[in-house]
C-alpha cells in the first residue's frame, strides 16, 4: 500500500491532536458514566478540530493498568462505538491506539468505524515494559489489513517512550527494519515518557534512515511527544514530516485534562510558521 501521508491530511507536515480517553467500562479507573465520556471525547474532539489540527488520535489511556497485547472484547466495543462517535462528528482523519500493543484491535475498530490511520507502539522486535515484553506483530496485522480489505495506514513507533528496546540494534536500523520488513506506512519518534520531548538527534537519524528506502512514496516520520510551540520548529528543522501532540495542547499543560483550543490554535500557529 503506497500511503502518501501529504494527500493524507491534505497537508506538508500534519499535526494531529490526542484524545486520552478516561478510563473505560471494565477498567480500575471507570468512574460509571458512559456518557460522560462520549460528551469529554467529542467536546476535546471539537476542540481539537476548531484550533485547526489536521488529524486526530484516540486513544485509550485512561485504562492503565493496560493489557500488553490483547485487549478484552468490551474494550474493543466501547472504542469501536467512541471513535465511529467522533468520526462521524469531525472532517479531519482519525487515527487509533489501542494500549499497549493490540494493533489488530486498533486495525478492526479503524476499520468498522472509517477512521483513517492506526499507531502501533511495537509493530517489530521487542521491548520491555511495565506490561512485561511486548513483542511486535507485523505478520499479523499486515495480513488482517489485507483480509479486511481497508486502506488503514500502519504508523509505527521506534523504540517507543515508557519501554527499553531488547537486542542491540540501534534506531536507524529499527526505523529500517519497521519500515522496510515490516512495511510500515509512517514511523514515530517519541521521547522516554508521555509528554516529553524526542531526541532531535533521534529524529534526524530516522529521518535518514528513511531517505535510503526504495519506496515510490517517501516513508514520513512523525514525532510522537513532547511537542510544543516552541520546539515544532526544531523538529521540523531535522526532518520530521509531522507530529502527534496531547500534553501540550491539553488546559494547563497536563495530560489528563481536556483540550484547551486556545493551545492548540498556539501550537497550530506556530507548526504553520515554521514550515514557510
Amino acid at each position: 500500500m503506497d500511503w502518501n501521508h501529504r494527500d493524507a491530511f491534505e497537508t506538508e507536515r500534519p499535526i494531529c491532536g490526542m484524545i486520552h480517553l478516561p478510563a473505560l467500562p471494565g477498567s480500575p479507573g471507570y468512574e460509571g458514566n458512559r456518557e460522560a465520556i462520549r460528551t469529554r471525547a467529542l467536546e476535546d474532539a471539537a476542540a481539537l478540530e476548531a484550533g485547526g489540527v489536521d488529524g486526530i488520535v484516540v486513544e485509550n489511556f485512561g485504562d492503565s493498568p493496560f493489557y500488553p497485547d490483547e485487549v478484552p472484547t468490551h474494550t474493543v466495543a466501547e472504542m469501536a462505538a467512541l471513535v465511529t462517535t467522533i468520526t462521524s462528528a469531525v472532517d479531519v482523519p482519525v487515527g487509533v491506539n489501542v494500549l499497549r500493543n493490540d494493533a489488530e484491535a486498533a486495525l478492526s475498530i479503524a476499520a468498522a468505524a472509517e477512521a483513517s490511520f492506526v499507531r502501533v507502539n511495537v509493530h517489530v522486535g521487542a521491548a520491555t515494559t511495565d506490561q512485561g515484553i511486548v513483542e511486535g506483530r507485523a505478520h499479523e496485522t499486515l495480513r488482517l489489513r489485507d483480509r479486511l480489505e481497508t486502506d488503514v495506514a500502519i504508523l509505527a513507533d521506534v523504540h517507543v517512550k515508557h519501554a527499553t528496546p531488547l537486542g542491540e540494534a540501534g534506531l536507524a536500523q529499527t526505523a529500517l527494519e519497521t519500515a522496510v520488513r515490516g512495511r510500515a506506512d509512517g514511523l514515530i519518534v517519541s521521547g522516554a515518557g508521555t509528554g516529553q520531548a524526542a531526541a532531535l538527534e533521534d529524529l534526524e537519524r530516522v529521518a535518514e534512515a528513511l531517505s535510503t528506502v526504495d519506496r515510490e512514496v517517501p516513508v514520513p516520520v512523525f514525532v510522537g511527544s513532547g511537542v510544543t510551540s516552541e520546539s515544532i520548529g526544531d523538529a521540523f528543522a531535522v526532518g520530521a514530516d509531522g507530529a502527534i501532540v496531547g500534553t501540550a495542547l491539553k488546559e494547563g499543560g497536563e495530560t489528563t485534562n481536556r483540550v484547551s483550543r486556545e493551545r492548540v490554535e498556539a501550537l497550530m500557529e506556530a507548526a504553520r510558521t515554521a514550515e514557510q
